[in-house]
């Protein structure tokens, strides 16, 4: 039903910066929020971000002062701004959409790579 479609991953130097963003396809009745989680191999997904649909936010400890997730309703999108990006942000980023009658929707994921 749902699609989401994720952009702007890719390779970049520690210090660097890249911006996620994640479109769904549609309009999404009684969205609770949308998110980004990530996971970097052979570990746990983990949370990075979340902004309910009154743009509350929510963020990791790890990306704190580092990330910011913002969305756009008209456009049913979201976004990541990660700057001061480290090694240890290498991974594979996860959209994800929860709503009253979806329930969680995740995109294929976006890999980022950040170099030494």
């Amino acid at each position: 039903q749902v699609q989401l479609v994720e952009s702007g991953g890719g390779l970049v130097q520690a210090g660097g910066s890249l911006r996620l963003s994640c479109k769904s396809s549609s309009s999404i009745f009684g969205v609770i929020l949308m998110g980004w989680y990530r996971q970097a191999p052979g570990m746990q997904r983990e949370l990075v971000a979340t902004i309910t649909a009154g743009g509350s936010t929510n963020y990791a400890d790890s990306v704190k002062g580092r990330f910011t997730i913002s969305r756009d309703n008209t456009e049913n999108s979201v976004s990541l701004q990660m700057n001061s990006l480290k090694p240890e942000d290498t991974a594979t980023y996860y959209c994800t959409v929860r709503a009253i009658r979806l329930g969680t929707a995740w995109g294929q994921g976006t890999q980022v790579t950040v170099s030494s």
